[in-house]
């Protein structure tokens, strides 16, 4: 039996399972990884928006990261929701030194709407953006932090994601320091079951760079999957539904 990649999710409960850790563990598992976690709040939410959020301690945080990598090792990370500046920091003094593929979803607000990161936590997403393989930011997300620019003058490797553009077709960027783009484009899929999207390739990368994969492919997966599962969507709840991740096979 061939052991499966170890891929570290960082991130935060979403409680109604479109999200954050719930669906980082689902796609890393139907993409034959071997899913760890390490909350970083905990959310009252569905699909309607977010009513409540609870952020742990830092030193809790870390000491779920510190019992993964101490026992079973990781292959891989996956950043989500941080929750805090305290916590983007203690995340960032463990993953400098861990020597594996980090991938960062700077998230800052949920599909509904609701902030969920701070002045001071966006500040203090540049020593994450720095050990990192690749930072996913949507459109508003890239514009926040500075926008091509800015992130090509920090040597940042980022995937600019285009799902929440306007248009027909969505486009987005693989931008590397010292390589040329890398441009994927497809047929928008008209569907308000979003919910999720950025956890879900974030976490598709990252299993597919645990699996060895180089970053274009790893990407180029990881896309496929999402339109998968958006096209595979179960039509819960009222507004920003879930994606279907368990009818990808």
């Amino acid at each position: 039996m061939t052991t499966p990649p170890r891929i570290l999710s960082i991130a935060g409960s979403d409680s109604s399972g479109g999200a954050g850790i719930q669906a980082d563990i689902k796609t890393i598992t139907m993409l034959g990884g071997y899913a760890m976690t390490a909350i970083t709040a905990i959310t009252a939410q569905n699909t309607c928006g977010v009513t409540d959020v609870v952020a742990l301690s830092p030193e809790m945080v870390g000491a779920q990261i510190d019992a993964c990598i101490s026992d079973i090792g990781v292959d891989a990370v996956k950043i989500g929701m941080l929750g805090s500046a305290e916590i983007a920091h203690a995340v960032a003094a463990r993953l400098e030194a861990l020597g594996v593929p980090v991938v960062f979803d700077p998230v800052m607000v949920a599909t509904s709407g609701s902030v969920l990161a701070d002045a001071a936590t966006i500040a203090a997403f540049s020593r994450l953006m720095a050990c990192a393989a690749l930072t996913t930011p949507n459109v508003p997300e890239l514009e926040a932090l500075g926008g091509d620019a800015a992130l090509e003058a920090k040597g940042v490797a980022y995937l600019a994601k285009g799902g929440d553009a306007e248009g027909d077709v969505v486009e987005d960027r693989l931008m590397v320091p010292g390589r040329d783009p890398v441009i994927w484009r497809a047929p928008r899929i008209v569907t308000r079951h979003t919910h999720g999207t950025g956890c879900t390739l974030s976490s598709a990368i990252a299993t597919g760079l645990g699996q060895g994969m180089s970053l274009p492919e790893a990407v180029e997966g990881a896309r496929e999957f999402v339109r998968r599962a958006l096209s595979a969507a179960p039509g819960l709840g009222a507004g920003h539904g879930p994606m279907g991740h368990q009818a990808v096979r």
